[in-house]
């Protein structure tokens, strides 16, 4: 194939090229086709890589805590304590007060859904139990039978909370988490009359995760499980990955005005940042990758006069255009594909 450059030597410009990358548009002067050796050589060289490109897109996100929930009563009477917003709730330790009686986080995946009484049999008793025995209350045998050794046991734990010694696990003295809580808010006040279903307390877990609201058209970003990479304001940056991702509307204000529609993202982190609450990061989000290509740096392309894109191949003390075909453009380099590419080859570039 016979092709032409200009004999006005090299005449440089960035042009827009590509996703958002840039090529070295450039006259070059000789040759008839894309074998021919020129003795033009470049100023400077490059070498042709192979390696997998990553094309990240940055978005704002925030720093929160996880898995906030709403903990409501079950209880019938008035609020006479609650543990402070930002305080850390363990196993046995108390939540909040209803007639001055204690409400105790216990450990567990099951709510409390019934009372628990001798005679009870299942699931939730062995849990309740888990918990009376990792509390140091001994003298029964943790299974799914609630027995007259468990009601025992459960005497001496209800004399150390203060509450009437009865056997009997009401409905509403325990609340189920996954592990310790961190009090977020509080929902109700001091003083304040409740009745079952009523919000109490606003718990999180104690991990963090960023959370990130993406536009519709960002969709592409989203994937479960996808790993990204947070930057914090101190400048560190953390590795974390994709936990949840939901989509939500928010309704117009004005009938003139369409609902817009977001992409709520959750990102878990598999070493939790120390040392900050809620705080402002940035979230690189993996936008496209490939594997093991061919790539050069995007300043190596040259805009050929009839289309497309080349590089310059120097070889010893001479050189020759290969016309390529560009793929992914990130991190300042480009993929590439042609006859006569290969690993380790120099390509020339602007010094």
């Amino acid at each position: 194939m016979n092709r032409k450059w200009t004999t006005a030597g090299i005449a440089a410009v960035l042009v827009a090229a590509g996703a958002g990358g840039y090529v070295y548009l450039a006259n070059w002067s000789g040759g008839d086709n894309d074998a021919q050796a020129s003795s033009n050589l470049p100023a400077a060289t490059a070498e042709v890589t192979k390696q997998t490109l990553v094309d990240t897109e940055s978005h704002d996100g925030s720093l929160a805590y996880a898995n906030t929930t709403t903990i409501k009563t079950k209880l019938n009477g008035t609020v006479t304590a609650l543990a402070a917003a930002g305080s850390t709730v363990k196993r046995g330790q108390k939540l909040y007060r209803i007639d001055n009686k204690p409400v105790v986080l216990l450990y567990g995946p099951l709510p409390a859904y019934r009372e628990l009484a001798s005679g009870a049999k299942g699931a939730d008793v062995k849990q309740f139990e888990k918990n009376l025995w990792a509390l140091g209350y001994r003298g029964f045998t943790v299974d799914s039978r609630y027995t007259a050794s468990t009601a025992t046991a459960v005497k001496e734990w209800q004399i150390d909370l203060g509450l009437t010694k009865t056997g009997t696990v009401e409905l509403g003295r325990t609340v189920y988490a996954t592990g310790a809580v961190r009090v977020d808010s509080l929902s109700a006040n001091l003083d304040d009359v409740v009745g079952p279903g009523a919000g109490v307390l606003q718990v999180s877990s104690l991990g963090r995760v960023a959370a990130v609201e993406l536009d519709i058209a960002d969709q592409r970003l989203a994937r479960k499980g996808a790993p990204v990479e947070v930057t914090m304001p101190d400048g560190s940056e953390v590795k974390g990955r994709i936990t949840e991702v939901r989509t939500t509307v928010e309704e117009a204000q004005d009938e003139s005005e369409q609902d817009t529609t977001k992409i709520d993202v959750t990102i878990g982190f598999a070493q939790t940042p120390a040392g900050l609450d809620e705080a402002a990061v940035t979230v690189d989000f993996v936008a496209s990758q490939v594997k093991n290509v061919l790539t050069v740096p995007v300043n190596a392309l040259l805009a050929l006069s009839e289309g497309g894109y080349g590089v310059q191949v120097v070889e010893g003390g001479a050189t020759r255009i290969v016309t390529v075909e560009t793929g992914l453009f990130a991190d300042g380099r480009v993929e590439v594909s042609g006859n006569g590419l290969a690993e380790g080859l120099k390509v020339g570039v602007p010094g």
